[in-house]
């Protein structure tokens, strides 16, 4: 009886040893997300989580990844995620294929509402990604006062900073705002110090796609700051850009704004996607006060209207977004003219037999919008900016990217590529960045910002985020001639522990969280 009770209890100790792990990588190259350098380890995972990082050639697992010659890195965090489609796409595959691992929802002013009910359809759903959100400026503001040029009311103010207060118990990381877009545009700096402040009383961060990038970036960066400094709230620059080539070089004084700043001890930082375009709506180029009340149809049939509409989107061509020249504005969705996505608004006139002048780009800028309006890509940045931003200690990455597939229109190419690009061209082919701090800023710096303290880095007791890259194979393939490519390189991506990417092959799984600030796992 006594031997049978002895080689039980060994027989168990062989069974426990070998589901030690779920899965084990071994052979890889450790690059921690903390900026320092790399390091050989392999890395044991049970349960969603890091259980052990060091020799476990002899451990046995269920599955076994051999990351000789690769990268191991914590998931990328993508910090500027346009995630509207999410319920159409849940697996978010051109997320996933970049290495992505979690994203940050709502930005610009756009969080969805109701908050915690749409929150919780998403948990319902499933997601192949992590997914945060922030709650909207714009949407709370368009759902108490409409699309109106106004100050709110008193009434009006407490509800929006109700509707606040409730997103962030419902767990919002904080609060966006797209100033340059209605009806935010309308709000006055007051109104947003107020909503910011009810955000930061729940350690919430605030992200500004700015007033202006182009002419008025300056001074709305300091708009920013001063935000900062008066609801006492960490602030993004999101997707920071100088914008029109009356503006190429203006990053040199924005970085310099942001350090004074920091050195007064603000907490000031920014995103970026690694392009030398934009994407936004056609409605850009028109004034705002154009748009308000849903009323631009009715104002273009006024000579004396059209013409100020016309004239302010002639300036915003030369000055903004085009540059004299319409080539630099190329449509990526036209869902009442679909033959129009992936052309430019200079094939647009060719194609209706009008000269490619600034005014005739005006007069259709206007048919398109009083069409629906259309997705757009303006080519209206200087590489050289992009550098220096990208190069910042403060700048994070983030794609900007809308959830695509092939056949969904002809989108930027950052929606595919963000990632794999800074990895591929500005860390292996320009050398920009090195391959530590490239990837600091796209995991560990992200979750440092959001307050997320078990993930986006390598270690025990982290949730097991993890994406595995060839160094000298990893880049992105998308390109504003033909976007639905997706990058070479990412041979595994893990979230929370499952195998969503497995040597290069989408894995048809949803194994992500609908995470919520302060009732995190």
């Amino acid at each position: 009886m006594k031997n049978c009770l002895i080689l039980l209890f060994f027989l168990t100790l062989i069974s426990c040893k070998s589901d030690k792990y779920d899965l084990i990588i071994i052979n890889g190259t450790i690059l921690d997300g903390t900026g320092s350098d790399s390091f050989q380890a392999d890395i044991g995972i049970l349960d969603e989580r890091i259980v052990e990082i060091g020799d476990l050639k002899n451990a046995e697992a269920k599955t076994i990844i051999d990351a000789s010659g690769m990268v191991v890195s914590p998931g990328f965090i993508d910090m500027h995620t346009h995630l509207e489609p999410i319920m159409e796409m849940p697996d978010a595959k051109s997320l996933i294929m970049q290495g992505v691992t979690l994203a940050l929802g709502g930005p610009d002013g756009g969080g969805p509402w109701p908050f915690g009910s749409y929150l919780d359809s998403l948990e319902q759903l499933g997601t192949g990604p992590n997914l945060a959100y922030l709650i909207g400026h714009n949407t709370i503001r368009r759902e108490v006062m409409g699309n109106v040029d106004q100050a709110p009311t008193l009434s009006q103010m407490d509800s929006m900073k109700n509707y606040v207060e409730m997103a962030m118990k419902e767990g919002a990381f904080g609060i966006s705002t797209g100033l340059k877009y209605l009806p935010g545009t309308f709000a006055k700096v007051d109104e947003i110090i107020s909503l910011s402040k009810v955000a930061s009383s729940y350690q919430g961060i605030y992200t500004s796609h700015l007033r202006e990038e182009g002419l008025g970036l300056i001074d709305a960066v300091q708009e920013a700051i001063l935000i900062s400094k008066e609801a006492e709230i960490p602030v993004v620059l999101t997707h920071h850009k100088a914008i029109g080539v009356k503006m190429w070089g203006a990053s040199v004084k924005t970085l310099s704004l942001v350090d004074s700043a920091r050195k007064e001890g603000l907490d000031i930082m920014m995103d970026q996607y690694p392009y030398a375009a934009s994407h936004t709506g056609i409605s850009v180029l028109i004034p705002s006060w154009a748009l308000e009340g849903s009323e631009f149809s009715n104002r273009v049939q006024d000579p004396i209207l059209k013409d100020s509409i016309k004239s302010g989107i002639i300036f915003n061509i030369l000055n903004d977004r085009g540059g004299n020249d319409l080539r630099r504005i190329q449509f990526s969705r036209v869902s009442w003219r679909k033959e129009l996505e992936g052309k430019t608004l200079h094939d647009w006139a060719i194609l209706e037999g009008m000269e490619p002048t600034v005014e005739n780009g005006a007069e259709l800028v206007i048919q398109a919008q009083l069409n629906g309006g259309t997705g757009t890509i303006y080519h209206a940045m200087d590489e050289a900016d992009v550098e220096r931003i990208m190069k910042h200690p403060m700048t994070m990455i983030g794609s900007d990217g809308r959830l695509s597939q092939p056949g969904d229109g002809h989108p930027h190419p950052r929606a595919y590529g963000t990632f794999p690009r800074i990895l591929g061209y500005y860390v292996r082919e320009k050398n920009i960045l090195d391959l530590p701090t490239a990837i600091h800023k796209m995991t560990g710096l992200s979750a440092q910002r959001l307050g997320i303290q078990d993930r986006g880095i390598i270690k025990k007791g982290n949730f097991a985020d993890l994406t595995i890259f060839d160094p000298e194979k990893i880049i992105d393939r998308s390109t504003f001639t033909d976007p639905h490519q997706y990058p070479t390189g990412v041979q595994f991506v893990l979230v929370n522990g499952q195998l969503i990417v497995d040597q290069g092959e989408f894995q048809d799984i949803r194994p992500g969280k609908i995470l919520r600030k302060n009732k995190m796992d």
